[in-house]
């Protein structure tokens, strides 16, 4: 079962996300970050930044990128992490990575292959962060997504388009219809998860992915099959959890070594 920890605003969520990534980096300053973007991880970032780490020997691998955006298009997944993470938290650019890199065409026929490889290179991931689709998505993983993918190429959904409309001026035609995204199986080999949501439109999917059956319907319930998860969700988010009750209670009286 995933560690739930229900809070009362993203902010504290943030923190206490950030808390996880502190000990990591602070034990391995060299330890591999998976990059999450969208709106989800903001919260952490913003934690992260205000703590004076030194973040330049971390390497960071994104979970995944659009598709078809012309070359330093704003809302290109390497653009938003230059501005929302590497920026704000010091990283070194050059030890960032993008799934798809200066590729294009004919040459993203081996870009999940070349993806994977440079995980492999880099010892795999430390501590991957993750938001969760109103379709269960995970990455750019949409459901019907096997639980052993790899780093691909994909269509996205209808309505993951829709959603993420709203960084495009509202305009879902100017959303790309393809993206590159790690599997499933990629994200779960990563030694740690944590997982954030917030807000009442993430509450069915959280609740599906959380304590719902394994399914490829809803592939965020893949988490469950992984040994180290952290899910943090506000009240709004966690609404629909049935176990909400034994997740404060269990969160309230952890014990002080594991605090």
């Amino acid at each position: 079962m995933a560690e739930v920890v229900i809070v009362d605003s993203p902010e504290t969520g943030g923190a206490i996300a950030a808390d996880l990534v502190e000990r990591l980096v602070r034990v391995r300053p060299g330890a591999v970050l998976g990059l999450a973007t969208g709106s989800s991880p903001l919260p952490l970032w913003r934690a992260l930044a205000g703590r004076g780490l030194d973040l330049s020997w971390v390497r960071g691998f994104a979970l995944d990128e659009y598709l078809g955006l012309p070359p330093g298009h704003p809302e290109s997944y390497r653009a938003v992490l230059e501005r929302e993470v590497v920026v704000p938290l010091g990283l070194d650019p050059e030890r960032v990575r993008v799934p798809g890199q200066g590729l294009e065409g004919a040459g993203l026929a081996g870009a999940g292959e070349d993806y994977e490889g440079r995980l492999a290179a880099a010892g795999g991931v430390d501590l991957q962060v993750l938001g969760i689709g109103r379709t269960g998505h995970l990455g750019f993983n949409e459901p019907g997504s096997s639980f052993a993918s790899r780093t691909r190429v994909k269509l996205l959904a209808e309505l993951t388009r829709r959603d993420n409309a709203r960084f495009f001026g509202g305009d879902v035609d100017r959303v790309p219809t393809h993206c590159i995204t790690q599997g499933i199986g990629t994200i779960l080999e990563a030694r740690r998860l944590v997982l954030l949501a917030w807000g009442e439109d993430k509450a069915e999917a959280l609740a599906a992915a959380v304590e719902g059956p394994l399914t490829a319907s809803v592939p965020a319930s893949a988490i469950q099959l992984h040994p180290e998860v952290t899910v943090i969700a506000d009240e709004a988010a966690a609404s629909r959890l049935a176990n909400a009750a034994y997740y404060r209670e269990s969160w309230a009286r952890r014990p002080d070594w594991a605090r």
